[in-house]
């Protein structure tokens, strides 16, 4: 027998048909929006620079050339203990005293053991013996290169050992030690970068420290070459590695430091200029006297040329990448009339 199969009703028909369409209309896709035109990448574009640094256009500024030759000199040790000289240093049991940490070779933390090592780091504890008979009864506080004698003003720090030149200028507003190094200012590059002299500066740039004395030294000896001026001079070898600067200006024993943690970069024999570094103390005015903590800080001095501790601190540091003659002449103020205080021992 023939199967018979009934036609469907035609409003029954219509529904499917009506079903198929709208299934088929949900099914396609919506209308794809135009794209926004792609952007061209800069072939220029770089890492960005060091977290506030600043770029300092060719000639932009004069330079200030400060000079140490009007700077008296220091005071003198005299007899006096510790307790008489420093007495609310000796009750608080400790003294405070200002750093980098980032600064290799100088005063820098450790990466592996995270504690503070380096030449100015000795020394401050060097102070600390000779105060307490404890070298570890410092409390180090870290302060930046624009901020060094800020904080002796504002009373953060008791002192502050951080490659703080002698300057004239410097010495109207704080009290300094006789000098505990003596440093020559150069000029550190890579290797591959083509310059030999200052006459190779133009059209290059060169990074320094915000209030550095290397900032004034590069704007006199370099009007034709950008200044790109750090926070610390970390930051300049960083700038260096991604060709942001050309050249580092700075004292060798900074240089020296740099050199280290990058053996592509070279210090030029080049000597600019020299000064020394001094301990800082806050200037005597009303209300505070430094005179005897000055007295306290250039008796470790006297000390430590004395018994060769200073060889020992410099040959550990930076034999390996200077030399030097010793330690800087001590330099104090004549306390009698017709009485010579620079000692040239």
């Amino acid at each position: 027998m023939n199967a018979f199969r009934r036609p469907l009703p035609r409003s029954t028909a219509l529904g499917a048909a009506l079903l198929a369409a709208t299934l088929l209309v949900s099914c396609t896709p919506p209308p794809v929006e135009p794209a926004e035109p792609l952007t061209a990448l800069d072939p220029n574009a770089g890492p960005p620079l060091p977290p506030d640094s600043d770029v300092e256009a060719p000639g932009e500024k004069e330079a200030i050339v400060e000079s140490a030759e009007q700077w008296p000199g220091s005071l003198r040790p005299d007899d006096l203990t510790p307790e008489e000289r420093i007495p609310e240093i000796i009750n608080r049991g400790r003294i405070i005293v200002g750093v980098d940490q980032s600064q290799n070779l100088l005063s820098f933390r450790d990466p592996v053991t995270g504690e503070l090592r380096g030449f100015e780091i000795e020394l401050a504890k060097e102070i600390s013996r000779d105060i307490f008979g404890d070298p570890n009864k410092v409390d180090f506080r870290f302060v930046g290169s624009a901020d060094r004698l800020r904080s002796l003003d504002q009373g953060d720090v008791d002192i502050v050992i951080r490659s703080v030149a002698i300057t004239d200028p410097r010495a109207k507003l704080v009290e300094f030690s006789t000098p505990y190094l003596r440093t020559q200012t150069r000029m550190l590059t890579m290797e591959s970068s083509g310059i030999k002299s200052i006459a190779d500066l133009p059209g290059h740039t060169i990074c320094v420290t915000e209030g550095s004395t290397s900032l004034q030294r590069a704007r006199s000896i370099a009007p034709g070459a950008s200044l790109l001026k750090t926070r610390n001079w970390s930051d300049c070898l960083m700038a260096l590695q991604q060709h942001q600067a050309q050249v580092i200006l700075s004292d060798d024993v900074i240089l020296s430091g740099i050199a280290a943690q990058d053996p592509y970069t070279k210090i030029l024999d080049i000597s600019l200029d020299s000064q020394s570094y001094g301990v800082a103390a806050a200037p005597t005015k009303s209300g505070t006297d430094s005179s005897g903590l000055i007295r306290q800080v250039n008796s470790t001095i006297e000390r430590i040329r004395t018994d060769r501790t200073w060889w020992t601190m410099f040959n550990d540091w930076f034999g390996p990448y200077l030399w030097s003659y010793g330690p800087p002449p001590l330099q104090y103020i004549p306390e009698e009339e017709g009485v010579e205080d620079n000692d040239e021992r």
